[in-house]
């Protein structure tokens, strides 16, 4: 299952939820301050080997290469 990210429109906290793919989250209460019906953002992520992105296995930028 993976996680989304939530903000409550009420206190401004923003929270991780794991719930199953297609919930929208409509039953969802802001663990701070128990207000309903937090808003769903949208969260970026990446992988290693995607191209453009800084991830695992990237060379260091200061590494010269000589010994």
């Amino acid at each position: 299952m993976p996680f989304y990210e939530y903000h409550c429109t009420q206190c401004d906290e923003r929270f991780e939820v794991r719930q199953a793919m297609g919930e929208d989250g409509s039953k969802l209460n802001c663990p701070r301050c128990k207000a309903g019906n937090p808003q769903r953002l949208i969260s970026t992520f990446s992988s290693p080997g995607a191209s453009g992105s800084a991830g695992m296995g990237d060379s260091c930028s200061t590494f010269s290469g000589s010994t």
